[in-house]
């Protein structure tokens, strides 16, 4: 694996294990015609997480996802041979079949997704689905607890399927600096009210040491939802929360990708073939637009297609000169709103190519499978351009990895709703809701001219490759340290008043700087 000089910098830990916890695994074991093959799944969290776990030669403890998993771990859960790219230790935790479904598919995945991402999808709350994730989230902790014991750790918690975790780990491993980020965005509260159970989550979260969001908008909603349900202290100046004597920084942190690996990977003498080859056989002389996805109500895919043909109805001169591909993997197959949706946007794409195909173009080609990650890198360098559509996204790192892969003159175009549009000022923003601006913004990049596409692209790679996986990080990685040195300096003669702070640190900064310090 390639590393960036910048993720070297991140594994001095000061003798500190260095402990990586989430639902999804890095990599799973799976059978596939007879035979046992590795899996990485399709997922940004991975993917830029587990650069950070090769660098620290870390452990990743995670939910057995693959149906051949078992056959490759101890009686710990520790996998026993890992495969070649793979320099770090992964424990994997075997749920039960019943318990897995309530907690994911039910809680996590039907209630706090939905809640969160403010995608007119209604949230369902069963008293049994919140037992299960109590349980689940009592079960991580007890793996985590005996991987570390009471020995020194950095804990890095990943995401909403674990919002009760760092309350328990911080019973459980009283020398671990615990940290979480949290992926997807954090509702306002008048949003987040309605979860019968939000109290039981905000103390879980404040039980970590750092908890971080992409944007500062999701901190301050985070923290006027504490505000208003927890009798809680609050330090806006410093972005902190003290609950029961302990104290939480917040802070904002937008999540990048791994640059240089998806640069030089692209650039390679084969994969250079591969474009080129995939440009001939699916663009076919015309424009090859590209949509990466998980087929997900929040994606915004519905939206997209109409727009796409509305393009047409308003552009008819692009007819037969444009080639839209839609990479979709299938995602949480047993929540009936995901099956539905697929569904609807299979029905979607055949309406549109019925009424439209014709002298061997059809507008859109489905490709609703899973797509190793070099594979859809490659992807990203023959297309012409990219749509990301989300309705609501944390942060969104199709966009940054589009940017890392393209051709110097590739388009990116991006929703507003996304957390990445706040980072990608040069991408072509949409708003999905607005079907005639979506389609006139399409055709706006499909005839924009070469040289204004190339400065686009030009400006937005440097700011990916200047704020990469490494550069967030080395930051998230300074602040836990920082807060630990703060809450264990000596306090100045006379000591400290009740209630007060010690003196101003890097967390009460690191949550705004990120992200406006790198514009241009």
């Amino acid at each position: 694996m390639v590393r960036s000089p910048l993720l070297q910098e991140v594994t001095s830990l000061e003798g500190r294990r260095f402990v990586v916890v989430s639902n999804r695994q890095p990599f799973s074991h799976v059978r596939r015609d007879g035979e046992v093959r590795v899996e990485k799944p399709p997922s940004g969290l991975t993917l830029a997480l587990e650069p950070i776990v090769q660098a620290t030669r870390g452990t990743w403890i995670a939910a057995s996802s693959g149906d051949a998993d078992r056959e490759f771990v101890d009686r710990r859960g520790h996998v026993l041979q890992n495969p070649p790219d793979v320099q770090y230790k992964l424990r994997r935790l075997f749920l039960p079949a019943k318990l897995n479904e309530d907690f994911y598919t039910g809680f996590a995945n039907s209630a706090l997704w939905p809640l969160c991402h403010i995608a007119y999808h209604k949230p369902r709350f069963e008293e049994h689905w919140w037992r299960a994730y109590v349980r689940a989230n009592e079960l991580f902790a007890e793996a985590v607890a005996d991987e570390i014991g009471d020995r020194p750790a950095i804990v890095f918690i990943q995401d909403f399927q674990l919002a009760l975790l760092p309350r328990l780990l911080r019973q459980r491993c009283p020398r671990a600096l615990i940290a979480q980020f949290w992926h997807i965005p954090w509702p306002n509260p008048e949003a987040f009210r309605i979860c019968p159970w939000r109290k039981e989550l905000l103390e879980g979260l404040l039980g970590n040491h750092l908890l971080g969001f992409h944007l500062p908008y999701h901190c301050n909603n985070f923290l006027y939802t504490v505000d208003r349900e927890l009798q809680a202290r609050l330090d806006r100046e410093r972005n902190r929360v003290v609950l029961e004597e302990r104290a939480t920084a917040v802070a904002a942190f937008p999540l990048s990708v791994d640059f240089r690996r998806i640069r030089e990977s692209v650039l390679g003498a084969e994969a250079q073939r591969e474009a080129a080859r995939l440009r001939e056989l699916h663009g076919r002389g015309r424009k090859l637009v590209l949509s990466v996805e998980r087929l997900d109500y929040s994606k915004g895919i519905l939206e997209r297609i109409e727009a796409i043909q509305r393009l047409f109805e308003r552009y008819p001169a692009l007819r037969e000169t444009v080639s839209f591909v839609q990479i979709a993997t299938p995602s949480r197959t047993t929540v009936r709103a995901y099956r539905d949706y697929a569904a609807a946007v299979e029905r979607a794409v055949a309406r549109v190519n019925a009424n439209l195909a014709g002298n061997g173009w059809t507008p859109i080609k489905p490709m609703h499978t899973y797509l190793e990650p070099e594979k859809v890198w490659i992807w990203y360098n023959a297309a012409d351009a990219l749509i990301v559509s989300s309705l609501h996204d944390g942060m969104n790192l199709v966009s940054k990895e589009y940017v890392a892969a393209a051709p110097d003159d590739g388009v990116l175009l991006l929703s507003e709703f996304t957390g990445a549009a706040r980072d990608l000022d040069e991408a072509v923003s949409i708003n999905p809701y607005a079907t005639d601006g979506f389609a006139d913004a399409i055709a706006m990049s499909l005839s924009m001219p070469e040289s204004e596409r190339r400065e686009r692209m030009r400006r937005l790679r440097w700011r990916v490759s200047n704020y990469d996986v490494g550069a967030w990080a080395r930051d998230i990685l300074r602040v836990i340290r920082q807060h630990d040195f703060d809450a264990h300096r000596p306090a100045p003669v006379g000591g400290l008043a009740e209630g007060q702070f010690p003196s101003r640190g890097l967390a009460a900064e690191a949550g705004w700087r990120p992200a406006r310090a790198r514009r241009h």
